[in-house]
């Protein structure tokens, strides 16, 4: 499959996708937006790829949107993707437009290399886990041009920062460096530029070489399922996944590698 505005690689297990508009700060535009849903899908449904690393090209993560773009934009286009034929077996909640990464049973890291505002900070949001340079800054814009927080990001923001965090950076769309970010948990650990690629791949290639797929898939369902269930509800649910586990060839090999102390080898089954 060809893209036009990122770049898609996989190797050691790991997909990349790379935000691959540099001179633009890797500004955001409908183009992008299909070639990561494309590539994201190809992620998902290869088997050979168990983690998914969302990285930009150059100096930045995602700036934003592109600004050209952004003023000759239908007001009415906004709402594209609202009325998408849902699949059943997933929850509505993670098939919209932006907030389909949920949905995927393979890990998400963001690597934020620099600057992440706007749609990029929405899409960092979606990712599961974010490893960020210490010279990165975030910001979510949207306040300062006019706007209303987007596609869902009053939802995730709070519940990674806080209800009070979240209303500071939605109203304010102040810059917050990369130390704030750390503090109030918008991101999980920061690197030097030099040093963010080496650690953030070393931590996907222990996902992909020592953690079990099957239990990956089932704990990230029910880590995002948890806003939606009362604690009975959660609990139920673990039981249920608990028996399904405990008839896998994972919970077999996880066992079996332990006692003979050797790597496992894990199907995903």
């Amino acid at each position: 499959m060809s893209y036009q505005h990122i770049l898609y690689e996989v190797s050691d297990r790991i997909a990349t996708i790379t935000l691959n508009r540099p001179d633009r700060m890797n500004a955001w535009t409908a183009t992008m937006e299909r070639d990561v849903r494309q590539a994201m899908d190809a992620a998902a449904n290869d088997d050979d790829v168990r983690v998914i690393v969302l990285t930009g090209a150059g100096r930045g993560f995602c700036a934003g949107a592109d600004m050209e773009a952004l003023q000759g934009i239908d007001p009415n286009e906004v709402r594209r993707g609202e009325s998408i034929p849902f699949d059943m077996n997933r929850r509505a909640d993670w098939q919209t437009r932006y907030a389909y990464y949920p949905a995927i049973k393979k890990p998400i890291i963001a690597m934020l290399n620099g600057a992440t505002a706007g749609i990029g900070l929405v899409h960092a949001l979606y990712c599961d886990l974010r490893f960020a340079a210490d010279t990165a800054v975030f910001t979510t814009a949207f306040a300062r041009r006019g706007l209303i927080a987007e596609h869902g990001i009053s939802w995730m923001l709070p519940r990674i920062v806080g209800h009070a965090n979240a209303l500071d950076l939605l109203m304010s769309a102040r810059r917050v460096s990369a130390a704030e970010a750390l503090r109030i948990g918008l991101v999980n650990r920061l690197s030097t530029p030099d040093k963010l690629r080496e650690e953030t791949y070393a931590y996907a290639r222990d996902l992909a070489d020592f953690v079990s797929p099957s239990a990956i898939a089932v704990i990230k369902r029910q880590v995002y399922d948890v806003p939606f269930q009362t604690l009975a509800e959660a609990t139920i649910d673990a039981n249920r996944e608990m028996q399904i586990a405990l008839k896998g060839n994972d919970f077999r090999e996880g066992v079996a590698s332990f006692v003979e102390k050797r790597p496992p080898r894990f199907t995903g089954t």
